[in-house]
């Protein structure tokens, strides 16, 4: 696999095709003399990267470039296949040969252009001081039968992400393949999202190639600090990796980070077996019914968070082999999703007082608003007013308004409902869909507003929250107003 260079959403082989390819047209409007010469260098650049590239695998994108180029040299080779010869050269009609030449121009621009509009994802880089390392588990709750399945003896189980804070591995050391432990996994996941999407899977063709700034199984860092535990429900149809720009900036800064995959309602979830789960959720069409089934797939996705939870105290607690034994701090833990994610977030705090803190991605309330939250809450969420959703606000803010800690709306200018993922790194930057804050911008805010959240409510960190979140949009704050506990404590308010 060919390395994207950032900012051209295109590798080095590309770029070369891409240049030889125009040179052919370009060559038939030099001079004489250097014509024969161009077209030879155009030849010498395109064809050995293109080889290159049929070897690693050519994207979709280079097809019309690919076409183009040969369309082009259907009429550049031959005048000097006839000089070749000894044969004279027939006198060029140039002008007349204008409109191909721009049709070949055309056409090939036509690559960078889809390149640029689905590139492969360029991970941005973590600020934090520690590097990232991930791995996938699995675990089954055997005391919680699966509710998708009609067989009895069906145990629910999950396949979670850890993303956490490691030691930097040496140079060339191949980082982690985004959406899945493989490439045939990865490509497993990507199709199903495009098609959850709505989308030809050859669109997003790119994703699969895609490598996160993580290390898969790379040593925990050293020393002996315990790192506090953010655990992320993905949206629905969404997968466990859909926001790991933001998960590798956390654990950058000193987080553990447990992603979930909810089988049944996950898009897609390939089992540790290589079994394959596909999700079975889908809308009525009624809105009432949608509800009820909304409140029901969130109360599973609770239940599963609260059950990772109590694995990861396991896995901490320090008397096993595993490499992150005694380094979690599960006394701090903070539960965060997007979409549906972010209303099991707020589910599972409700019931699960373990839970410090939380995050809701964007995420409408579904479920029952009682018993009040009783932790630090913060919402993020795109523009919305009456007009584009009247039930939202209302019922985002009831939930809020309840809290006996303090809670904070952020809302952040520019952002579209899937600015709180993965999505604007590889996504046309369509504002309805990914907002306009752009591939950097986007993934920076999201998790610099979650990490000033985090570290004052789980780390303690003095300050005024309230104006630290206003650098990223507009707060609207509710709830108590405490202060925040010293870390080791749990947290019940924030300074």
């Amino acid at each position: 696999m060919t390395e994207t260079i950032p900012g051209l959403s295109l590798s080095l082989p590309e770029v070369l095709v891409l240049l030889g390819a125009f040179a052919l047209p370009v060559a038939r409007w030099l001079p004489p003399a250097a014509r024969r010469p161009g077209t030879v260098a155009a030849g010498a650049v395109l064809v050995p990267s293109a080889t290159v590239l049929a070897c690693v695998g050519i994207r979709w994108q280079m097809l019309p470039v690919l076409a183009g180029a040969a369309v082009a040299a259907a009429f550049a080779l031959p005048p000097l296949l006839r000089r070749g010869a000894g044969r004279p050269a027939r006198r060029a009609r140039r002008w007349p040969a204008l409109p191909g030449s721009l049709a070949c121009a055309g056409l090939i621009a036509t690559g960078p252009v889809a390149a640029w509009a689905f590139p492969v994802p360029v991970f941005p880089e973590p600020t934090g001081d520690f590097a990232v390392g991930t791995r996938v588990v699995q675990w089954t709750d055997p005391l919680r039968a699966e509710s998708f399945t009609a067989d009895p003896a069906d145990r629910r189980t999950v396949v979670v992400q850890l993303w956490y804070p490691a030691r930097k591995s040496p140079a060339g050391v191949p980082r982690a393949q985004y959406l899945g432990r493989t490439e045939d996994e990865a490509r497993t996941v990507s199709e199903a999202l495009a098609g959850g999407a709505g989308l030809p899977g050859f669109l997003v063709g790119g994703v699969p190639r895609a490598r996160s700034r993580a290390v898969y199984d790379a040593p925990v860092a050293g020393g002996q600090e315990r790192f506090p535990v953010v655990l992320f429900s993905p949206g629905s149809g969404g997968v466990r990796s859909q926001n790991t720009a933001w998960a590798e900036e956390l654990a950058s800064h000193g987080y553990l980070v447990a992603a979930l995959d909810h089988p049944y309602d996950s898009t897609v979830v390939v089992l540790a077996d290589g079994r394959t789960i596909r999700a079975t959720t889908a809308s009525s069409g009624d809105r009432a019914r949608d509800e009820e089934l909304a409140a029901g797939w969130t109360a599973v996705r609770a239940a599963d968070l609260g059950f990772v939870l109590t694995r990861l105290e396991r896995l901490g607690g320090g008397g096993t082999a595993d490499p992150l034994a005694g380094r979690l701090d599960t006394g701090r833990a903070a539960v965060a999703g997007h979409s549906l994610g972010g209303a099991a977030a707020l589910q599972a705090a409700r019931q699960d007082r373990r839970f410090d803190a939380v995050v809701d991605l964007d995420g409408y309330p579904h479920g029952p608003t009682a018993p009040a939250l009783e932790q630090p809450a913060l919402a993020l969420t795109q523009e919305i007013t009456a007009g584009t959703d009247p039930r939202y606000l209302p019922r985002l803010t009831e939930a809020l308004a309840h809290n006996t800690a303090a809670s904070y709306r952020l809302t952040v200018p520019g952002a579209g409902h899937l600015t709180f993922t993965d999505a604007p790194l590889y996504l046309p930057p369509v504002p309805s869909v990914v907002g306009d804050l752009g591939r950097t911008e986007s993934p920076r805010v999201v998790a610099a507003a979650t990490l000033a959240f985090l570290d004052a409510t789980l780390r303690g960190r003095p300050g005024d929250l309230a104006d630290t979140l206003r650098a990223y949009g507009t707060v609207t704050s509710s709830g108590a107003r405490g202060t925040a506990t010293p870390p080791g404590g749990r947290a019940r308010g924030v300074t």
